[in-house]
């Protein structure tokens, strides 16, 4: 069903984003503009939504996939990011990750992402510092928003330097006592998330997408 749906979709000249099956027979395809509406910043229309809909439901039926009632939408402001060209498309974008594996006994981070430039294909996130933490009250605040953005500073320039190892790795971090002692996985595992002293915080973290559980971009409040 997800091959078919993603033939159809990207023929009709749209990204797939994500396809959920709910209760009572309900399929969600959630599509976003692609190629040269993606590059001038176009959003998903209603129209948009209708004309995929229509289609889907004639190749749905022709495939015999069995489903309820199916329902066509944008991503919202929180979109998924999941394949490879989605971090392509939002590089410099705010992020919000979530590790399948604790780093320092933190699973979720947020920050700017950048691309890791090594094989195979590495993304990182470069974190607030302290400082913006604190003044936010929580990662990935006003004062880390944008690419090159105030208040985002490039890691290993905060303060005093340490070092986190991730799946061999080396992240910059800074003095902060605010997380506490590392948590490492099994080194048996040969998955190994971090080494660090008490007393650091990690401000780049690199990944690959087999080491996340998912990622969304943060919504951006407008007032």
């Amino acid at each position: 069903m997800q091959g078919v749906i993603e033939r159809t979709v990207s023929g009709m000249g749209y990204d797939l984003v994500d396809v959920e099956q709910a209760a009572g027979g309900l399929l969600r395809v959630f599509i976003d503009v692609a190629g040269e509406r993606a590059e001038r910043g176009e959003t998903i229309r209603v129209e948009d939504c209708e004309q995929v809909s229509h289609q889907l439901s004639h190749v749905l039926t022709v495939e015999d996939v069995n489903y309820a009632r199916l329902e066509v939408s944008s991503p919202g402001v929180d979109r998924p990011l999941k394949k490879q060209a989605d971090f392509e498309r939002f590089e410099g974008a705010e992020v919000a990750v979530r590790l399948r594996q604790p780093l320092k006994g933190r699973r979720n981070f947020e920050g700017v992402l950048v691309r890791d430039d090594e094989t195979p294909p590495r993304w990182a996130l470069e974190l607030p510092p302290p400082a913006a933490r604190s003044r936010t009250g929580k990662p990935g605040g006003k004062a880390d928003a944008g690419k090159g953005g105030k208040g985002r500073q490039p890691a290993g320039k905060a303060g005093k330097t340490g070092k986190v190892v991730k799946t061999g790795k080396v992240v910059e971090g800074a003095s902060d006592a605010s997380l506490g002692p590392s948590r490492d996985s099994d080194p048996a595992s040969g998955d190994l998330h971090g080494e660090s002293q008490v007393g650091e915080v990690v401000t780049r973290l690199s990944f690959t997408l087999e080491e996340i559980e998912r990622a969304r971009l943060v919504p951006k409040l407008k007032f």
